[in-house]
C-alpha cells in the first residue's frame, strides 16, 4: 500500500516538473515582443479612450501610431499638443489640426416648442426617440441630455429651456455628444464655422411654425440674402449652409422671420450658459 501510495506521489510529481517546464518554454517562445515605442506614444495620449479616433482605446491607436497605420494627429483629444509630441517621438512632420467643435443645430427649447404628449418612460433620449418624446417636433432635441451623460469632459450642459450648450471653449471635438443624439441634431464643425441654420424640421413651413416658434419655415430670404449663389439652398423644406462656398457673416439672417438662422451664436450661447452654472452655484 506504501509502495503504490509513493509511486503515484512520485508520478504526480513528475507530470508537475514536466508540464511547468513545458509552460515556462513556451512562454518565451511564444511570448509577444512588444514595440517599446507603443508604450512611449501611450504615455502623451491622454488616456480617455473616448473613441473619437475610431479606435476602442488609445493602447489601439497607440498601436496604429507605432506601426505608421494612422496619422500623428488622430487623436483628437490631445489636440496639437499631443500630435507634435507623437511625431517628434517617430520622427516626422507634425500636421496642423484643424480644431472642430460639436454644435447643437436645434433652439426649439421648452419654451418655444410645442409640446403634444406626456412621457413617461425611461428618461433618455434614446429612449423617449422610440414613442417620438413629447415634443410636436419629432426633429427637434428631446431634452433628456443623452449628450451630457456622454460627454468625458464636461463641455456641455443642459440649459434652463430644456436644451443642451456646448462650453465652445472646452469641447475638444471628439463628436460623443453628437453620436449620442438619437436625432442627429448635434453635428461636428470647425470652428470657424459660425453661420448655421438653427432647426431641422423637415415639414412645410406652415406646419413647422405651428408646432415651435424659431422653426425654419423655407421662406427663402435667407437664400436670397447670401452674397453667392448656391451658397444657400432650401433642400427638404429646410435652408441648408453650402459651407464650401457660402461666407460666414450675419448677412443672410438679418430677415429671418423666426430667427432660426443665427451667426457667431455659439460663443454668446456659452457665455450665458456659464452664467447659469454661476447662478446655480451660488444658489
Amino acid at each position: 500500500m506504501a509502495t503504490t501510495l509513493f509511486i503515484s506521489l512520485l508520478a504526480m510529481g513528475g507530470l508537475g516538473i514536466f508540464f511547468a517546464t513545458f509552460l515556462a518554454v513556451a512562454s518565451k517562445k511564444l511570448k509577444v515582443e512588444e514595440n517599446p515605442i507603443v508604450e512611449k506614444i501611450l504615455n502623451e495620449l491622454p488616456q480617455t479612450n473616448c473613441g473619437a479616433c475610431g479606435y476602442a482605446g488609445c493602447l489601439a491607436l497607440a498601436e496604429k501610431m507605432a506601426g505608421s497605420e494612422v496619422a500623428v494627429d488622430t487623436c483628437i483629444a490631445g489636440g496639437q499638443e499631443v500630435a507634435d509630441k507623437i511625431a517628434e517621438l517617430l520622427g516626422v512632420e507634425s500636421n496642423k489640426m484643424g480644431r472642430m467643435v460639436a454644435v447643437v443645430l436645434c433652439n426649439g427649447g421648452d419654451i418655444e416648442a410645442v409640446k403634444n404628449a406626456v412621457y413617461r418612460g425611461e428618461k433618455t433620449c434614446a429612449a423617449a426617440n422610440l414613442t417620438n418624446g413629447e415634443k410636436a417636433c419629432i426633429y427637434s432635441c428631446i431634452g433628456y441630455d443623452d449628450c451630457v451623460t456622454a460627454c468625458q469632459f464636461d463641455a456641455i450642459t443642459m440649459n434652463n429651456n430644456g436644451l443642451p450648450v456646448v462650453f465652445y471653449d472646452a469641447c475638444i471635438g471628439c463628436g460623443a455628444c453628437a453620436r449620442a443624439c438619437p436625432r442627429d441634431i448635434i453635428e461636428m464643425h470647425p470652428e470657424d464655422h459660425k453661420l448655421f441654420v438653427y432647426c431641422r424640421n423637415k415639414d412645410k413651413g406652415a406646419v413647422a411654425r405651428k408646432i415651435c416658434k424659431v422653426a425654419c419655415i423655407a421662406c427663402g430670404l435667407c437664400v436670397k440674402d447670401c452674397e453667392i449663389e448656391g451658397g444657400i439652398e432650401l433642400k427638404a423644406n429646410l435652408a441648408t449652409v453650402n459651407y464650401e462656398i457660402c461666407p460666414q457673416d450675419e448677412k443672410p439672417t438679418g430677415r429671418c422671420p423666426t430667427k432660426c438662422i443665427l451667426f457667431g451664436k455659439e460663443e454668446e450661447n456659452t457665455k450665458s450658459a456659464v452664467m447659469e452654472a454661476l447662478m446655480k452655484k451660488a444658489g
